[in-house]
């Protein structure tokens, strides 16, 4: 893809996320796109047969951008290990997260929401594998990520669409306090002697 063409491509991402502020994914047109762009309806065609083309195209650069840049405070992450250095992690995610807020708000709250959140719990069971031994290892690996992914996708969800003012670090922290205690009461479920039924449906 030359220049002229990468140009092009961000103009319509950029035209696409104004709109997405806005209204649903839904209510927003082909042309609508085209006249926010300012780009003639052959161009629009030449990169994107359709608007659900694109919404896939720019889920998959908002996720590529997320989880392969990195922030200054991730620097950080080569002194820490085990949880510190995933609550670090988790809290660089929901900064890009945030700086994006407006548009994924718009996503989010359509049925776009679908495939914002297949595409994130998809990055974040790779990543959550790299941490694997920060939780319980008494489940499947399988399951374990299917957890993880899906619920932190639904952290970030609430995140956005209530507006919250909590910062990044609050929310990641949020969400290891529950894991943890989750985890907690599952090493204390596993170690019952007498595996009572109270323990075995807790």
């Amino acid at each position: 893809m030359d220049k002229r063409q990468i140009k092009t491509r961000r103009a319509i991402f950029r035209a696409f996320s104004r709109l997405l502020e806005k209204q649903s994914f839904e209510q927003i047109t082909v042309q609508a796109i085209i006249d926010e762009a300012e780009i003639g309806r052959s161009t629009f065609y030449a990169h994107f047969e359709t608007k659900d083309e694109l919404l896939q195209v720019m889920c998959a650069d908002i996720f590529e951008h997320i989880f392969n840049s990195s922030l200054p405070q991730e620097q950080e992450m080569a002194a820490l290990e085990g949880r510190q250095a995933l609550e670090l992690k988790l809290g660089h995610l929901l900064y890009h997260l945030r700086e994006r807020k407006s548009e994924l708000k718009g996503l989010l709250k359509s049925e776009s929401g679908n495939l914002f959140m297949r595409h994130l719990c998809q990055h974040l069971r790779a990543m959550f594998a790299r941490y694997r031994d920060e939780f319980n290892t008494a489940v499947p690996e399988d399951y374990l990520l299917h957890h993880l992914a899906g619920s932190f996708a639904e952290t970030v969800r609430w995140w956005i669409a209530e507006d919250t003012a909590h910062t990044p670090e609050e929310v990641a922290g949020f969400y290891l306090a529950v894991t943890e205690k989750h985890n907690t009461a599952m090493r204390i479920i596993g170690a019952c002697p007498i595996q009572c039924t109270r323990c075995r449906f807790y």
